[in-house]
């Protein structure tokens, strides 16, 4: 059983220690029953090592081996905390801590601080980037947007890395860090950095473990307390501990060995934080006494999809790829991986939001398809490819769930009925308590039919939806709970971060889909310069690339789409090649095969019903390249092409008119329900309102007014240029929706 499985679910809580056990396969058990000693779980994709280890602890405290308060649990995100607590929570376990390194050492420090220091601990700054870039003024040198985020980069590595200043620019050289500029003056800023920090007495969140290491470093008997609270640690993700982490873990443990860690060091994909996969790969070498269980059965992914990535790692080089754990699929069969070529990128985004809407049509919920990509600055077209057929997704790594204001709304009504009970006239009609709750929550926006589009709108349905899919899940389980019952349960799942599951298609980077795993993942842009990055140049930093594309990969359970373009824009140049790490794995390539330098593979799409836009090869009709209508040069770049001109000509725009179609665009948005770019991106109306358009003809030629747009909104946007004024009655001549 997997997060994704289990996560909105109710088990009773297991009536023995023994009862814990259940379920566990052999080698999940061994993990289990292994109390004493240091212990070492080399836990692949999808084998189950939070269930491993989840059930460890219950088991330990069940059977009154472990003490619950004497228990520290650290991983490395609060949502994987916030999993566990509510694991622990299902198996009957209260008590334990189960935090993230920094939470479990901030709250250390905050305790410790009087005693060690005097007085209060100083506060946390909530923007490290901008004294960053004071200190670069400081010492006379201008950053842009893009140095002052890769500057502020390299003084968070240094720090967890435990390099001060002065040592920086050795430091980076060894590690073969690719500096965003001179080391020399890097090692300025961070030695000005450091000083303000001090002038002003802040502190800043890599500060928060370096003054837990010295407290206890310094103070033995602060150390001793610490150690006298908690007598056993577990670390969740070994693989990506820091020196620094390392450091603190140790200091916390002593001369004990009641310690045990889980990794597996093919999921590195931290390094240029300072996560190092060498503290898993040496825990032997440290604890010779260890006991070390190898996690291989892979509960996640149909034999196709760990196939597939096992043929990955298995050309693999390095240290890590010695450790490689091979897979083997628990699940029944299911479709080959498809890898799918596109033209351009608007291409593969249209192509992939066609098959993501088809398999929503098919009955894939939203909520189990993932787009995966290298980079964050890839979401947009995807995201507008997805809104374009009113399909609904939603962004890795915005707010957490308990803090969207429509949630805590919905808490304080849920509360307020539950007080009222029979008195509440809402409730009148309801029998029973999923529908109390659709009662309570229709007065917040709720219905029983979503919105239409995407938007504000349908993430607030969205948010809602799901505590009334939590109530159905609660109510099946405890048949006789009340509306009381579920505001406790409510409250203690926001205490433990244990979210409910929000409908809508995941848009990710490979980074942030860490830990998170679908039904159907769609892993784009996979092109040489992408993935592995440019900048990754070593053995070592492509080998990271590697990795990252195999976690990304393993997030699938059963239907796995892999997907390139040839080219950045319409018309443009097909110059780019699919990654070398499909080399061997996409149809028409072998594992040591050298691919020429320009063209495509033959062969190297595989259909399966995937549709999809033109391919490059024969056939394709070869597209004129974009050429900047001022100078003549030819446009790569996505925004120069919408403009048709570079960046650094003159324009033509008529200002007047761009306010216009903003205005316009916004009460569009608003109507449907949708973001303002999900009408038309910012880069669109620009080029509109520099074209100035006057029939269909010329307006479709924008890059960005595709056929649906040009149905949808032509007519408006070439009254707009026409300096017609449109009614502004959002009921009035209303935009079809198709």
């Amino acid at each position: 059983m997997t997060a994704a499985t289990d996560s909105t679910l109710f088990p009773q809580v297991p009536d023995s220690p023994d009862a814990v056990l259940e379920g566990l396969d052999p080698e999940q058990r061994e993990v289990a029953t292994a109390l004493h000693g240091p212990v070492c779980v080399l836990a692949g994709a999808g084998t189950g090592k939070t269930r491993a280890i989840t059930h460890r602890i219950a088991y330990g405290v069940r059977a009154g081996i472990l003490p619950p308060a004497g228990v520290l649990a650290v991983t490395f995100t609060q949502r994987a905390a916030g999993e566990m607590r509510g694991r622990l929570r299902q198996l009957g376990v209260q008590g334990v801590q189960a935090r993230t390194f920094h939470s479990a050492a901030l709250r250390q420090l905050q305790f410790f601080w009087p005693r060690a220091v005097g007085g209060e601990l100083p506060p946390l700054i909530e923007r490290k980037a901008q004294l960053v870039g004071e200190a670069a003024a400081r010492c006379r040198l201008r950053l842009d947007r893009t140095e002052l985020r890769d500057v502020t980069s390299e003084i968070e590595w240094s720090k967890v890395t435990q390099t001060v200043p002065e040592d920086y620019p050795a430091a980076a050289a060894k590690a073969g860090r690719a500096a965003p500029r001179d080391p020399a003056e890097i090692s300025r800023i961070y030695a000005l950095y450091e000083q303000l920090k001090r002038e002003r007495s802040v502190i800043d969140f890599e500060d928060v473990l370096l003054l837990t290491v010295g407290i206890l470093q310094d103070r033995p008997d602060i150390a001793e307390t610490v150690r006298g609270q908690y007598q056993h640690f577990v670390v969740d993700e070994y693989q990506d501990v820091s020196p620094l982490q390392q450091r603190l873990l140790e200091l916390w443990v002593g001369e004990r060995e009641s310690l045990c860690v889980v990794g597996d060091a093919s999921q590195t994909i931290y390094s240029f934080t300072g996560a190092t996969a060498d503290h898993l790969l040496d825990f032997r070498t440290r604890h010779p006494s260890a006991t070390v269980v190898k996690l291989v059965r892979d509960y996640r992914s149909t034999p196709q999809v760990v196939h597939f990535a096992n043929g990955l790692l298995a050309q693999a080089h390095g240290r890590a790829a010695e450790h490689r754990l091979e897979l083997v699929s628990q699940r029944d069969p299911g479709p080959e991986p498809v890898c799918a070529e596109f033209a351009d990128e608007p291409a593969e985004a249209e192509g992939v939001a066609r098959r993501v809407r088809d398999l929503i049509a098919s009955g894939v919920p939203a909520s189990e398809i993932a787009v995966l990509y290298r980079i964050n600055a890839q979401s947009e077209v995807y995201e507008q490819a997805l809104a374009d057929l009113s399909v609904p997704c939603q962004l890795r790594g915005a707010e957490r769930f308990f803090e969207r204001p429509e949630v805590r709304e919905a808490f304080v009504v849920l509360r307020g009925a539950a007080r009222a009970g029979g008195n509440d006239a809402l409730l009148d009609d309801a029998v029973d308590l999923p529908s109390q709750v659709r009662a309570v929550l229709g007065t917040k926006g709720w219905a029983p039919q979503p919105p239409a589009g995407s938007g504000a709108v349908r993430d607030r349905w969205e948010s809602l939806a799901a505590l009334v899919r939590l109530s159905v899940d609660f109510a099946a389980a405890h048949p006789e709970a009340t509306l009381s019952d579920l505001v406790a349960e409510l409250d203690e799942r926001a205490r433990a971060q244990h979210a409910p599951t929000v409908e809508g298609v995941t848009l990710a980077s490979l980074h942030a889909a860490k830990g998170l795993e679908w039904d159907a993942v769609f892993v784009v842009g996979l092109t040489d310069g992408m993935l592995p990055i440019t900048y990754a140049r070593t053995e070592e930093q492509i080998e990271e690339e590697r990795r990252l594309l195999y976690v990304g990969i393993t997030r699938a359970r059963r239907v796995l789409t892999l997907s390139w373009s040839l080219a950045r824009s319409p018309g443009g140049r097909p110059s780019r090649q699919p990654s070398r790490f499909l080399t061997g794995l996409r149809p028409g390539t072998s594992a040591g095969a050298r691919r020429a330098a320009t063209g495509a593979v033959s062969g190297s799409v595989t259909g399966g019903g995937f549709d999809r836009g033109p391919v490059a090869g024969r056939g394709r009709v070869r597209r004129s390249p974009a050429r900047c209508r001022v100078c003549g040069r030819s446009l790569t770049d996505p925004g120069e092409v919408k403009l048709m001109r570079c960046e650094d000509c003159p324009s033509e725009l008529d200002e007047v008119l761009y306010e216009r179609l903003q205005q316009w665009r916004a009460r569009q948005a608003a109507l449907l329900g949708q973001p303002d770019y999900c009408v038309f991106t910012d880069k669109t109306l620009l080029a509109i309102a520099e074209a100035v358009p006057d029939d269909e003809a010329a307006l479709s030629r924008i890059s960005g007014v595709r056929s649906r747009k040009l149905q949808q909104f032509g007519a408006d946007v070439l009254a707009l240029c026409a300096g017609e004024e449109l009614p502004t009655d959002p009921g009035q001549d209303a935009p079809r929706r198709e």
